[in-house]
């Protein structure tokens, strides 16, 4: 009900203020250049962009009879006066009838065909989540269970160190299947194909610490080379989600990239905005996945270990920042995952920034 509300006031004040701007261009105009026909032509383009630019037909034709009005009375002799009877007051006002009526419904066609393709992604995008979904629930859980079998039923005859091997698989799989709770959580907060998100100022510095903190304890052994600006930058984000999407870019690099001996993380400021890039030296990804890393349909060759879900949900928290994210294969060998977002003061040098391996 507020949405529809604020909906109606956005569309009566651009229609006030398009016949306002249009009447104190013809007054102006009238002074000048006295010509008859130029008024009402001003009013139906006026009319026009009404119909173009509101919902619906009511606020066109409100417009329409708005116009027909001002130029009966302030425009056609005698002044000041109105007279609906004269044949080319009733011809303009046809005219902008017409004309509302017609872009109207061309208008209103058009949004009702964004909306159904908008939608048709909305499910295919569902679709995508819940196939990959079924995928890497499905390959975890039954190593699970067979891991819980086979110690159970051979609890007396199994050497502990094979036990210790099973409970370590079960450990693995196990903090797998939270991380995707983690992504799913994220699905979850999609509401109508949009991700709902409340941007706060967030310190760049505390983000990329909070990141490889989380990161060190899943992967103690994998240092990472950090480079960020050297001055004090703020990015408005939801942090939680962008650090979300930054532990999955990292955690995929360490999953996927086969051989990778670094690992890059990087932020720049560049036409005011924060670009944020992860890198990799590892076997990079195939030709024929890149047009599908991002839509949840990338299967993986090591059963569970399935990137799709998981970067199909940063591109979907990513794109509710308004920013994009793009991946590609480096020249020397590796991979090369990069989103941005907006900065909130503007555009920023980009710096050299700090380097380190953490």
């Amino acid at each position: 009900m507020r949405k529809r509300a604020q909906k109606m006031l956005r569309c009566s004040a651009l229609t006030g203020l398009i016949l306002a701007a249009t009447l104190l261009i013809s007054l102006f105009l009238q002074e000048f250049i006295p010509v008859d026909a130029l008024v009402p032509s001003l009013f139906i383009l006026a009319v026009f962009v009404v119909a173009l630019v509101t919902d619906g037909y009511a606020y066109g034709i409100a417009a329409s009879l708005i116009s027909v009005l001002c130029v009966n009375y302030a425009f056609t002799a005698p002044y000041l006066t109105f007279s609906l009877t004269l044949p080319e007051n009733l011809v303009s006002a046809l005219i902008m009838l017409a004309v509302t009526i017609s872009t109207s419904t061309l208008t209103v066609q058009r949004r009702r065909q964004a909306e159904i393709r908008s939608e048709t992604a909305r499910e295919t995008m569902r679709a995508n989540l819940l196939r990959a979904i079924s995928h890497d629930l499905r390959t975890p859980l039954t190593t699970i269970y067979g891991s819980c079998s086979a110690i159970i039923e051979n609890y007396d005859r199994l050497p502990k160190a094979q036990q210790i091997k099973l409970l370590g698989e079960v450990r693995e799989e196990a903090e797998w299947l939270i991380r995707m709770v983690e992504n799913l959580l994220s699905v979850t907060r999609i509401d109508g194909g949009r991700l709902q998100i409340a941007k706060t100022p967030t310190v760049l510095e505390e983000l990329i610490d909070s990141v490889l903190i989380k990161f060190r304890k899943r992967y103690p052994g994998q240092a990472v080379t950090v480079e960020i600006p050297d001055e004090f930058l703020t990015v408005p984000m939801d942090a939680v989600l962008i650090e979300q999407v930054l532990i999955n870019l990292l955690e995929n690099a360490v999953q996927h990239a086969v051989g990778m001996r670094q690992l890059w993380l990087r932020v720049a400021c560049r036409g005011g905005q924060a670009i944020f890039e992860v890198e990799d030296d590892g076997c990079g990804i195939p030709r024929d996945k890149l047009g599908e890393l991002f839509n949840g349909r990338m299967d993986g060759a090591d059963g569970h270990k399935f990137m799709g879900i998981g970067l199909s949900v940063c591109a979907t928290i990513i794109k509710a920042h308004g920013g994009g994210i793009t991946a590609e294969n480096r020249r020397e060998g590796g991979a090369l995952f990069r989103f941005w977002l907006a900065l909130e003061d503007g555009p920023a040098p980009a710096a050299a920034g700090k380097e380190g391996s953490h």
